[in-house]
């Protein structure tokens, strides 16, 4: 029994290969998961006393953990039986097609990418490309919210700047969840983004199967508190103005408040504007074209980045102007349901979406860009100076807010002619200013924020009034999704 065995000493490399792994499987694994799952506990729990709303117990579970509860979901397993005899397959067949859905939309939230990396890059592109305003009486706003419901962000998107400047401003409040397009669905961003706590929606190619699981994971995600942020355009403004609302999200978060029972959710319309937008060029061509799918060429890309860099690197990078993000009041869902009794998804959708138009502020380079098209589209600078007063005046008489650096209106005007001027939209021609030529539509793009605010119509761009049609305003059907947020 204990006389030597000869073995080979291949065999004795299997032998000890897999007790090697047995040991680290079941003993060493184990032992290291559970040490960094105690430092980590310990982080959030300290960073959880800063956070004016905690990190919700929902999203620290594992990814996987997440997916099998949202593929068990008996509203999920209702849609799987329906999917199956819809389309005469056999029920595993659909059963799988909903797991894919489910491992494609949740995500796997890391405090560490999210309060480490992520906010640590918004912070510094924010601040390397703009001076950053925002609104006062801003954080009091959010302050008062009761920190048991759920709160839901709803924002214009005006740039792809804006998850970099929301996820930054809101990182002493909490951890944002994004609805993501599936431009980002590419390696390595879409794994930076699913660790961000992000979830991808899919624009085509959806199903009831697929909206169903959609739906389920935005419910559970609402009911466990995670604070929401969400684009009702769906995609970049084309025009400069806010645009109507696609309201799939919306629905979901409403057929489901009944399950809340006492948490309420709050929508808090959020209002960004710039000086200059990075893809402004790009969005009015795609405007002016009709064309709403567009793609960055990635030679130029680089090339504008190495041109930055180089400028940053010699001295002579300036910024580009001003970015201010303002709150608007907040909607209690349970007071309008209350108050408006039998009201549809649209009229919530209006609500928030008059919300976020009446809370856009107003910045330098749209002041100038407003005060040409309202003269006409020339001007000297004293006849722009009183025009760009009286559009102030108007604005404030309505509650716009303001953020006009310089000293008055007179002097913000002059550095949103003087930005306007060097990018050559505006041109000198004797002791007047007037719109370059070809230049029409983007000083129209940067007019618009201003114009819509006072209630005016979009401007023209190439002939034709850009006014949202009939259809346009009043939107898809509550089913449809968002569309993608493009790039």
């Amino acid at each position: 029994m204990f006389e030597p065995v000869e073995v080979p000493f291949w065999l004795l490399t299997l032998i000890l290969l897999f007790a090697a792994i047995a040991f680290a499987s079941h003993f060493l694994f184990p032992s290291v998961r559970w040490f960094f799952r105690r430092r980590m506990e310990r982080a959030v729990d300290e960073l959880n006393k800063r956070l004016e709303r905690p990190i919700q117990p929902f999203r620290l579970m594992r990814r996987q953990d997440n997916v099998i509860r949202l593929i068990y979901d008996p509203s999920v397993m209702e849609a799987v039986a329906d999917y199956a005899r819809t389309e005469g397959v056999p029920r595993s067949v659909a059963f799988a097609k909903a797991r894919s859905y489910a491992r494609e939309i949740v995500p796997g939230f890391s405090t560490a990418a999210y309060f480490g990396f992520a906010i640590w890059l918004a912070r510094k592109l924010s601040r390397a490309f703009y001076t950053v305003h925002l609104g006062r009486t801003d954080q009091a706003t959010l302050r008062d919210i009761d920190s048991r419901n759920a709160v839901v962000f709803v924002m214009n998107h005006r740039s792809n700047m804006d998850y970099v400047l929301v996820t930054w401003l809101a990182a002493d409040r909490s951890a944002l969840s994004y609805a993501v397009g599936e431009w980002a669905r590419v390696w390595p961003l879409k794994a930076l983004i699913r660790a961000m706590g992000a979830y991808f929606i899919r624009r085509r190619y959806s199903n009831p199967l697929y909206r169903a699981v959609l739906a389920r994971y935005v419910q559970n995600s609402v009911q466990e508190g995670v604070t929401q942020a969400m684009f009702p355009e769906g995609g970049l403004s084309l025009s400069g103005a806010v645009g109507p609302a696609k309201k799939g999200l919306l629905h979901y978060i409403v057929r489901d408040f009944d399950a809340l029972g006492e948490r309420d959710v709050v929508f808090v319309p959020v209002a960004l504007n710039y000086d200059r937008v990075l893809e402004d060029r790009m969005l009015v061509q795609a405007h002016e074209t009709g064309t709403r799918r567009f793609k960055v060429r990635l030679g130029e890309a680089t090339g504008w980045v190495r041109r930055l860099i180089w400028q940053k690197l010699r001295g002579r990078f300036k910024t580009f102007g001003f970015a201010a993000v303002c709150y608007g009041e907040p909607v209690s869902l349970r007071d309008f349901m209350t108050t408006n009794p039998g009201a549809s998804t649209e009229a919530l959708a209006e609500t928030l979406m008059a919300g976020i138009r009446a809370s856009v502020p107003m910045l330098p380079v749209p002041l100038a860009a407003a005060s040409i098209v309202r003269s006409g589209g020339a001007g000297t600078p004293e006849a722009l100076g009183a025009t760009a007063e009286s559009l102030v005046a108007e604005a404030r008489s309505k509650g716009a807010n303001m953020h006009l650096p310089g000293g008055g209106v007179r002097a913000a005007l002059a550095l949103g002619i003087e930005a306007l001027t060097l990018r050559g939209i505006l041109e000198r021609e004797g002791g007047a200013l007037q719109i370059a030529a070809g230049q029409e539509g983007l000083l129209g793009y940067y007019a618009a924020s201003v114009l819509q605010l006072l209630g005016e119509p979009e401007t023209e761009t190439d002939g034709e009034p850009h006014t949202p049609t009939e259809q346009q305003l009043s939107g898809p059907s509550d089913l449809e999704l968002p569309p993608a947020i493009e790039t």
